[in-house]
């Protein structure tokens, strides 16, 4: 049977469907984590999520007969562009059964509708943005995904590169244990550290959030601004994604914090529980069974996932990150956790690489970007 290519439109029911869609390519797999529709529809709506302000995005299903048997999103970032002064289409949301003829029709369309908007490349994936879930897993299969990371099976890089497309980055991601994490040599030379530059670590004021999300803000933004593929984030987009981690955080709020130099912000971290291994017996996607999987199941976690670990350029390469590690993993043992991920560290990050070996952390998982040009 012929592969036919569909648009979405943004009916809310259509959206819905695009959505549940990936449910068929995961029903068997132990280790997929269903997504909150309610987030994954929050996501993608044109209406709610602020980065479409400043991007466009089309999706599609493809379907042999009746049967829809893959999906995939174009998407056009004008920030990105503007940045980085290029012209960068996005795929993303990509989901296919393990037929080369499916990604290819799949691909060919989010292609041609990224030329139709002027660009000459397609990278990804990305869902939507590189401030989002990024990345193909290519190494790592026998884990469970960690919070906000994503998750794919092992088929779909050979389908990836079947078309055509090559890398263009690897991203990192490093366990960590405690035991090893803490050894006598970090305690002594993170004091050093503290003492000889005058760092302090403070938790983030709730009852003064506005101010310290601002905070957390312009941190963000300059800490990353050089780094590859990195889009700023407006003040809308800050807003969007801090109302949901702060909903995340719960009882972890002290793994949020910034550290200042002579009391001055130049860095934070940003840890969250891995809800995952809650999330991954709520099958069905739905809100009040999550709840439910939540309220019952949320003290067995055992790991956390550093998702920002940053210091300012000018400060950087003094120790400080060992600072911030330290602290991380000392207030995550108060909270009865030994374990964390760091990710996702840029494969020649040389500084944030060299800083997780010195953790002994072990590199357990590699996401790749591909792209090709069109």
């Amino acid at each position: 049977m012929a592969v036919s290519i569909h648009p979405v439109s943004e009916k809310s029911a259509d959206i819905l469907r695009f959505i549940k869609l990936q449910w068929a390519f995961y029903k068997n797999d132990p280790h997929w984590v269903p997504p909150l529709l309610m987030d994954r529809k929050k996501l993608l709506s044109r209406k709610k999520n602020p980065f479409y302000k400043h991007a466009e995005m089309q999706l599609f299903v493809a379907r042999k007969d009746d049967t829809p048997v893959g999906r995939i999103a174009a998407i056009v970032n004008e920030n990105h562009n503007r940045e980085h002064q290029d012209k960068v289409g996005f795929f993303g949301f990509f989901e296919c059964i393990n037929e080369q003829e499916v990604a290819d029709a799949l691909f060919d369309a989010a292609a041609a509708w990224l030329r139709g908007k002027g660009m000459d490349t397609m990278r990804g994936p990305v869902n939507p943005s590189v401030n989002d879930e990024i990345g193909m897993l290519v190494e790592g299969y026998d884990a469970l995904p960690v919070i906000l990371m994503p998750y794919n099976p092992p088929y779909y890089p050979t389908l990836t590169e079947g078309h055509g497309f090559h890398k263009a980055k690897d991203l990192y991601a490093y366990l960590l244990r405690n035991k090893l994490v803490i050894t006598p040599k970090l305690e002594r030379g993170q004091q050093l550290v503290r003492d000889r530059y005058n760092i302090t670590i403070r938790d983030l004021d709730f009852k003064n959030i506005e101010r310290d999300a601002a905070i957390l803000k312009d941190l963000y933004n300059r800490s990353w601004e050089r780094n590859w593929g990195a889009v700023a984030m407006t003040d809308e987009e800050f807003d969007f994604l801090a109302k949901d981690l702060v909903q995340v955080v719960g009882k972890f709020k002290d793994l949020v914090f910034i550290a200042e130099r002579n009391g001055v912000p130049i860095g934070f971290t940003l840890c969250l529980p891995d809800l995952n291994q809650v999330l991954i017996k709520n099958k069905s996607g739905w809100l009040l069974p999550a709840l439910w999987h939540m309220f019952t199941k949320t003290k067995h976690i055992d790991l956390v996932r550093i998702i920002v670990l940053g210091v300012l350029p000018e400060h950087r390469n003094k120790g400080i990150d060992a600072v911030m590690y330290y602290e991380t993993v000392t207030r995550a043992a108060a909270h009865g956790v030994f374990k964390g991920e760091a990710s996702w560290v840029l494969e020649d990050n040389e500084p944030m690489n060299k800083g997780a070996k010195l953790m002994n952390a072990e590199r357990y998982k590699i996401y790749r970007l591909y792209e090709i040009p069109i």
